[in-house]
């Protein structure tokens, strides 16, 4: 790694590939993973920023009206914290009525903006839902976009869990979910309506991260994906996806990218172009929450 100022930047590391497949399960649903080339290449922390301790647990980001807005997961207030992109707190949204069970990710259309109370850290949640909420701060009316996973019949305790989730996404009248799969270091696909009422999440298809994904954005402009992924809570990474079809998933390129910066939680991701994204990271012991600006 070298410093330059208040630049950091990474060194490539190596290049290696891993191939995919697809099968049929006797469900009918056709698996399909990634054909995988991992690249670690250089890349550099633009700015670092401290961010208000009310967000010390940020899991989220979305940009709207150039502000940014982002929400703390399990058991915090049910707020939308609407920052500058100086890290200035401008003013909490609170949606008092709700509880937030575990908010994990944040996305937005022209009109809406969906909050993923999707968590599941032990597989036995059984009222996970997406809420629903105009883009206009001045109106907190929301409605509930309910669902269920209908390969899920078990709801016992896992340690390792196979439906958890933090990432979510919005393409067309579809919300997209990727699960955090601890059990097989995978994340399934899952694709949701924009509608309230009570839904069963359908199977688009398994990613062979090798990870676990913490974090999604999606920009419909430049058709690139972009998730955040660890292996063991102590190293984060980037993955960008080009050219990204959910309705395509096989033959797929997956460029992952260390994140150079310690120890910490990384739960949420913003595109700003192909080569450049925010992501903000959980305050650590008697840290603060950060928000970073990182260039590829």
């Amino acid at each position: 790694m070298k410093k330059k100022g208040s630049v950091v930047q990474l060194d490539r590391i190596s290049d290696f590939g891993s191939e995919g497949w697809g099968f049929e399960s006797s469900l009918g649903h056709l698996f399909v993973f990634f054909f995988v080339i991992i690249n670690l290449e250089a890349q550099t922390i633009v700015s670092e920023i401290e961010l208000p301790i009310s967000v010390y647990e940020t899991s989220g980001l979305e940009i709207i009206n150039n502000n940014l807005i982002t929400i703390n997961d399990s058991g915090n207030p049910s707020n939308l914290y609407y920052l500058n992109q100086d890290g200035e707190l401008l003013f909490r949204r609170m949606f008092n009525e709700l509880k937030n069970n575990d908010w994990e990710d944040l996305t937005a259309d022209e009109e809406f903006i969906y909050i993923a109370d999707i968590g599941n850290n032990f597989d036995t949640r059984e009222n996970l839902r997406i809420i629903k909420t105009p883009i206009n701060p001045e109106n907190n009316s929301f409605e509930l976009i309910n669902f269920n996973y209908p390969e899920q019949d078990d709801f016992s305790f896992k340690q390792l869990s196979f439906y958890d989730a933090e990432g979510l996404i919005s393409i067309g009248d579809y919300l997209f979910i990727f699960t955090k799969n601890r059990a097989k270091k995978i994340t399934e696909l899952y694709r949701l309506p924009k509608k309230a009422g009570n839904h069963k999440a359908e199977l688009i298809g398994e990613i062979n991260v090798e990870s676990i994904v913490t974090a999604a954005d999606y920009s419909d402009e430049m058709k690139l994906l972009v998730l955040t992924s660890t292996f063991d809570f102590n190293e984060y990474f980037i993955m960008t996806i080009e050219n990204f079809d959910p309705s395509k998933l096989n033959n797929n390129k997956i460029n992952k990218l260390k994140i150079p910066i310690g120890k910490t939680q990384v739960e949420s991701i913003k595109i700003i172009n192909k080569s450049s994204f925010w992501i903000t990271s959980e305050a650590e012991l008697l840290g603060k929450p950060k928000l970073y600006k990182i260039s590829l």
